[in-house]
């Protein structure tokens, strides 16, 4: 039998600015939680119509992007592009370097992209990895129940 563990800290994460007017949680990574290697940070963020993240860059972390509501797209310098939707998990190795863009797709009732971000530190040996992307489709994503869904 397992032996439950302890919580260390709890924190509240506050509400910030990011980006062009997005609005972000951060937990991993503000001054309440640092040094949570390889974890770098992880964000809550809600991205309203006209707001988002234009072009920035990102070097040596994984970025880990999972859509809650609504569907957002990203570009890079390299030409890639896509969009992921509600459910969807997007994985962006940054490598050697990348500069990228995300950005709330518009929809009918004009409603934010909310979702997770999280960043994690690459192993030494993948830092100058050529940029990449992974995209898990909602419908791709195992799904487990646990205790009959109760």
């Amino acid at each position: 039998m397992r032996t439950p563990r302890k919580i260390q800290k709890a924190f509240l994460a506050i509400e910030q600015s990011e980006g062009v007017g997005a609005r972000v949680r951060r937990s991993i990574g503000s001054a309440a939680l640092r040094n949570f290697s390889p974890f770098l940070m992880l964000d809550h963020f809600s991205v309203s119509p006209g707001a988002g993240f234009p072009d920035h860059p990102h070097r040596g972390i994984e970025t880990v992007t999972y859509l809650l509501q609504g569907s957002a797209d990203h570009e890079d310098f390299a030409g890639n592009r896509g969009t992921i939707e509600e459910g969807d998990l997007q994985f962006m190795t940054a490598g050697r370097g990348i500069v990228h863009s995300e950005m709330p797709r518009p929809n009918k009732e004009g409603d934010a992209a909310v979702g997770m971000q999280l960043w994690v530190d690459l192993p030494e040996n993948l830092k100058s990895v050529e940029p990449r992307y992974r995209d898990l489709r909602a419908k791709e994503i195992p799904t487990i129940s646990v205790d009959d869904d109760k």
